[in-house]
């Protein structure tokens, strides 16, 4: 591989993580913020809020798992190293993405009234399964990045 290619695939992970943390980071602004309202009066704004976390909670998900786990389990990531992570990391990935999809189905509806009696309980608990998953992405990014 030429200096030129390595430098190309460096510059390339580093728009995917640049994009992946730009994703997380405007998840977990609506989680705050959605997480602030206390208690939880499910108004025509804050409905809306709950909506917009969950669409851009499935973008966050989604594109964790089709930009960078599918690209390294392609094999287009060649370092052992990162794949080794990417390897011991993803079964606890998944598990959160189910959360995630579950707390995405029970709350993202535009067809039916959404009951939000347990909505703190689902945050909460949504909340320690993100933390997790963030600090599992973060040992790929440290792979990716190294």
């Amino acid at each position: 591989m030429t200096k030129k290619e390595v430098s190309e695939r460096r510059d390339r992970t580093k728009s995917m993580v640049d994009k992946w943390l730009e994703e997380r980071q405007q998840m977990l602004v609506l989680y705050c913020q959605l997480a602030g309202l206390e208690p939880y009066k499910p108004d025509r704004s804050n409905t809306q809020l709950l909506r917009d976390f969950c669409q851009v909670l499935v973008d966050y998900i989604a594109f964790g798992h089709f930009e960078v786990y599918d690209r390294i389990s392609r094999g287009d990531e060649r370092r052992f190293q990162v794949r080794q992570v990417a390897e011991d990391v993803y079964p606890k990935v998944l598990e959160v993405t189910d959360h995630a999809v579950a707390f995405n189905d029970k709350y993202d509806s535009t067809e039916h009234e959404v009951g939000l009696d347990e909505l703190d309980k689902d945050l909460s608990k949504l909340g320690a399964e993100l933390a997790t998953r963030i600090e599992m992405e973060d040992r790929v990014i440290g792979a990716l990045l190294h």
